[in-house]
């Protein structure tokens, strides 16, 4: 079996690419590394796959030319500082590169699997969010270049399956946290972590009463397996995310315990079309495919911060 990862040097893509070698399969990591990092990529199940392993530095909204089983499209700038920098290209990443994909799928008679996100909910008026739920996104504001482009490609996925029979399947990525995280991202672990350990103050936005669903990056990746290689799933949609819901403040105060730092908590405003609050309902995922979340959020915040730390020596030791 040959997989293509689209944004496999990304920080959830190339835990998937490691797992996709250890299942054996041979994988295609394509990102054009706007956000992606190839330092990502130096871990020992990648190092020691030999030519079973393929790295294209190549942007998805331009054809590619080759024949696979599985497509992943996780291609996409996903932190706010990111997308909204590359508002343009993230745009286009989520239409046409999300096009050139499917067509890549369709020529190939391969599995499709497109990578989108809660923010499809935007500021959501129904709590818990259903896969059912329409959402409540402003189509203009500043994080629209992301959601949007994310709703566009769900339909455009949709239409594929529905006119061209291309076996399509779409999961709805919930926050998620782990080793790899770009300490730069600006995303809520990662500022939170970093400050923490340099002994800075950890930024809370608004009131710190808005919340979140965290998963740790080992369970997502679990899941995405579970939908793509499933069989019976061609059209449908799957939310993934862990149902634990936190305020930011808990989330800092969490930070702040396990990593022993008296860093102050300070207030800053909201930026525009925050979500106030996201939690998934895994409730259709878990009957159809028996996928929920198992690693506690406390428990993988300290695997997140030990990884944190080594990144810091790493960069004092350079």
């Amino acid at each position: 079996m040959k997989s293509l990862v689209a944004g496999g040097a990304g920080f959830i893509g190339s835990h998937l690419c490691e797992a996709l070698l250890k299942r054996g399969h041979d994988v295609v990591c394509v990102d054009n590394l706007i956000s992606g990092r190839l330092r990502n990529l130096q871990g020992p199940a990648i190092a020691g796959a030999g030519r079973r392993f393929r790295f294209l530095r190549h942007d998805i909204q331009n054809p590619l030319k080759i024949k696979v089983d599985f497509v992943f499209n996780l291609a996409s700038p996903a932190s706010p500082p990111h997308y909204q920098k590359h508002s343009i290209f993230t745009l286009r990443t989520g239409s046409e590169g999300t096009y050139q994909l499917l067509l890549l799928a369709e020529r190939s008679r391969a599995r499709f699997l497109q990578a989108s996100t809660s923010e499809v909910y935007g500021d959501p008026e129904q709590h818990p969010q259903t896969e059912d739920y329409w959402g409540h996104v402003n189509p203009v504001g500043p994080r629209a270049c992301y959601d949007e482009s994310k709703r566009y490609a769900e339909a455009l996925c949709m239409e594929f399956w529905r006119k061209r029979k291309v076996d399509v399947r779409v999961i709805r990525i919930f926050n998620t946290y782990g080793p790899r995280l770009d300490p730069k991202d600006g995303r809520v672990i990662s500022n939170y972590v970093m400050q923490a350990l340099r002994g800075q103050p950890l930024t809370v936005y608004g009131t710190g009463r808005q919340t979140r669903s965290f998963q740790y990056v080992s369970d997502l990746v679990e899941a995405i397996q579970k939908v793509m290689f499933s069989p019976g799933q061609a059209g449908c949609v799957y939310n993934t995310g862990n149902p634990g819901e936190f305020t930011m403040i808990q989330a800092a105060r969490l930070v702040k315990k396990l990593t022993g730092s008296s860093s102050p908590i300070v207030f800053k405003p909201l930026p525009k079309d925050d979500p106030a609050r996201r939690r998934p309902d895994i409730t259709k995922v878990r009957k159809a495919l028996g996928w929920q979340p198992r690693v506690p959020f406390e428990e993988g915040l300290k695997m997140t911060i030990q990884w944190f730390q080594e990144e810091l020596k790493g960069s004092r030791a350079a």
